[in-house]
């Protein structure tokens, strides 16, 4: 242990972020890095845990598990961190987690929910931690390619190449088989390339990654849909084992009258359309500018639908919550180390109340009708809710109409499209097996890296 007693002395200090007014005029990232001596000095505060709750990624009595999905081995690091030991400390977070850029910028971390620390102080900025060792090792070029597997070796085609793809194809790789990545898009990356805005998720650390992929040795493919029956086919006959990690991406969906008026758009798509303008350059397909938008749905997905109109120049924003406001600190029913079902504000909302003056929240309401005019959206017809009893009443006399000319479905998603999964055959073919959101339901990126290197050796000790 670095130094006993540190949490005594030194107060959590988060990363810092870029002032709402400047941040909504570009798609630059908003997280600042604390200088590499101050994360050290953060990192001292670990208490090194006899039972380090913070690595056990476990459900406490609660819907959602806290702790570290990948299971890192974060007090080790967190220790190697303090004491300037960068390079040792790299080694032992890859140990676990082959992409810690990623997961050190957009995981919510659930590890630091479990932080022993947290129950009665503020917990150790694990994250922050993560991110700081992360880009140390690509600042000094400590991060090298895999070695390439032998011409002779087993292959297996990975489709998809979100985050369970990629780690999917990593470990594969790292175990000495040959990967073929397949892709539908004209980018690598998946959620973390178009789902996730730039701001987040810088999408030079997406393409470097897939680069160092390639180098490794693995066989990316841009533009397959693998839902073309002859595509898949073709994949099963080339291949000795195929992955379908093509994530959960069928949206739930509004169902009121007047949902399928143009102006109604799957938050998705959106972030899609937004994010495509940015790398290409060009203007975006679904533009918010000067429009009144309304985005239906809260979670990390609404929230980067607040960011991403305001980048656009929306004349207004609104977030329309169905479940009432959370409380500001856990009740006695919420104890740590469960996941706290307390109001979050994020980066959006934050950048909403610096630029427009308000929260865009609106709590506890639901949306009866999309309103139309000449077959484009015109408004929302909402009303509030009453919880008190614990389920949704309606109150009379709320009723009321929203002004809007774009509405962002953010509802979460059902599951994964079925069309890859039926053309593959994954219910019937033991060669083919699942990854990531595609078999556990909408998670996080950790999970589904997760998912993805558990799922690498399953099939390698299939393929022996």
């Amino acid at each position: 242990m670095g130094k006993p007693g540190a949490y005594l002395e030194v107060a959590r200090r988060e990363h810092d972020v870029r002032n709402a007014t400047d941040s909504v005029m570009d798609y630059e990232e908003i997280a600042r890095a604390l200088p590499r001596d101050e994360q050290r000095r953060q990192a001292s505060r670990c208490m090194y845990c006899g039972v380090a709750f913070c690595q056990t990624g476990l459900s406490f009595g609660g819907t959602r598990p806290t702790g570290c999905p990948l299971h890192n081995l974060i007090p080790e690091w967190n220790d190697l961190l303090y004491r300037g030991l960068w390079e040792q400390a790299a080694a032992r977070l890859t140990l676990t987690n082959p992409f810690p850029e990623f997961t050190g910028r957009v995981c919510p971390a659930p590890c630091e929910l479990a932080c022993n620390l947290g129950l009665n102080d503020h917990p150790t900025t694990i994250r922050d931690n993560e991110r700081a060792i992360s880009d140390w090792s690509w600042d000094e070029g400590a991060v090298a390619p895999l070695v390439p597997a032998p011409a002779d070796a087993p292959s297996v085609a990975v489709v998809g190449s979100g985050p369970a793809g990629l780690a999917c194809a990593w470990e594969l790789t790292r175990r000495g088989i040959r990967v073929t990545l397949v892709e539908q898009e004209n980018r690598a990356g998946g959620l973390l390339m178009y789902g996730i805005p730039n701001m987040k998720l810088p999408k030079y650390v997406v393409e470097r990654r897939v680069r160092l992929l390639e180098k490794s040795g693995v066989d990316l493919r841009l533009g397959i849909d693998a839902a073309d029956p002859e595509v898949a086919e073709a994949l099963l006959a080339e291949h000795d084992a195929v992955v379908a990690a093509v994530g959960a991406r069928d949206a739930r969906r509004l169902s009121v009258p007047g949902a399928e008026l143009e102006g109604v758009v799957l938050a998705v798509d959106y972030l899609t359309s937004a994010t495509r303008s940015v790398l290409d350059g060009a203007a975006a397909s679904i533009d918010a500018k000067g429009l009144d938008v309304v985005v239906i749905g809260g979670g990390d997905t609404g929230t980067d639908c607040v960011a991403t109109a305001l980048r656009q120049g929306a004349k207004s924003v609104t977030q329309l919550e169905f479940l009432p406001e959370p409380p500001a600190s856990r009740l006695e029913d919420n104890v740590w180390p469960q996941w706290p079902r307390v109001r979050k504000d994020d980066y959006g909302q934050l950048e909403a109340i610096g630029v427009l003056g308000r929260d865009p929240r609106m709590w506890a309401t639901e949306t009866l009708e999309v309103l139309g005019k000449d077959g484009h959206v015109c408004g929302l017809r909402i009303v509030s809710l009453d919880w008190s009893d614990g389920k949704p009443q309606r109150i009379a006399g709320s009723g009321r109409v929203l002004d809007a000319q774009l509405v962002l479905i953010a509802m979460g998603f059902v599951g994964p499209q079925r069309a890859v999964l039926d053309a593959l055959g994954a219910e019937s073919n033991p060669r083919v097996f699942v990854a990531g959101d595609a078999a556990t339901g909408p998670s996080l990126v950790v999970s589904a890296i997760a998912s993805g290197l558990t799922c690498a050796a399953a099939v390698a000790e299939r393929l022996n």
